[in-house]
């Protein structure tokens, strides 16, 4: 009897999961398919590109400075090795525009505007808000989670390029201004080995693709959270967990693509 119980508690759990999936890609695809309604009523993103954006930006763009600060000091020490300490910039530069500038906003971006998400579209599940909002016949997920979707998919770009742009300066900081490299050759180098289609416009489509899937996570979890205190917990957390191995595994699949 044990074993047909335990035959019959995974078929359960897989039949589960299949459910969650399904369910999850409908859900993503309503919201795809809400974009062009939402764009009528541009302030309802705007608003939240406002409080996902101007609320993350001090956390990214400190992170970036102190990340090229890092950036600055070890390729310093690696490049000095071979004698070529001049190439500092174009390894600052290369390493945020095409790894750390994407991956680094989206976990951040995760803990910080995904868990807000979780929380916020799990809280109004639990006060009934949203079942008030289907019995008015208003859709939550073009009402509520669309916007905040497509705000998220616009904002991540722009976090991650503000992230490498401060990157690069700390980098510039700490070469320059405290180990002595030559700022022309910092420049220079950046300049001449930076490829904008290649390097910039990949990290670009990371990110792009890293907000697509931070943001559906976290809207999912908060609206098939448990209605209750401990079940919008659980949902922050597992957004966190989930979203940051999500983006690792874009990671080197995106990664594998383009530069392989």
């Amino acid at each position: 009897m044990m074993a047909f119980d335990w035959i019959a508690g995974l078929g359960g759990r897989v039949r589960q999961l299949i459910m969650e999936v399904g369910f999850a890609a409908r859900m993503f695809f309503s919201v795809l398919a809400s974009f062009g309604r939402l764009m009528r009523r541009l302030r309802l993103i705007t608003d939240q590109i406002h409080f996902i954006g101007n609320h993350s930006l001090l956390i990214i763009a400190v992170s970036g400075l102190f990340v090229g600060f890092v950036l600055g000091l070890q390729g310093y020490y690696t490049l000095n090795k071979y004698g070529s300490e001049q190439a500092l910039g174009l390894l600052v530069a290369l390493s945020l525009t095409r790894e750390l500038g994407p991956v680094v906003t989206a976990l951040l971006f995760a803990g910080r505007a995904g868990t807000s998400l979780t929380a916020e579209i799990g809280l109004m599940k639990a006060g009934e808000q949203l079942a008030a909002m289907e019995m008015m016949a208003v859709n939550p997920l073009e009402r509520v989670v669309g916007p905040r979707f497509w705000a998220g998919v616009i904002a991540m770009p722009l976090l991650a390029a503000i992230f490498s742009a401060v990157g690069i300066l700390g980098g510039y900081i700490v070469g320059v201004h405290m180990i002595g490299v030559d700022e022309g050759a910092f420049w220079s180098q950046m300049q001449a080995g930076v490829d904008v289609w290649k390097d910039i416009v990949n990290g670009v489509v990371k990110s792009i693709v890293f907000g697509f899937a931070v943001t559906f996570i976290a809207l999912f979890q908060g609206y098939e959270a448990q209605p209750t205190p401990e079940g919008v917990a659980r949902a922050t957390t597992r957004t966190v967990v989930i979203a940051s191995l999500v983006v690792l595994w874009l990671d080197f699949v995106l990664t594998a693509l383009m530069f392989s």
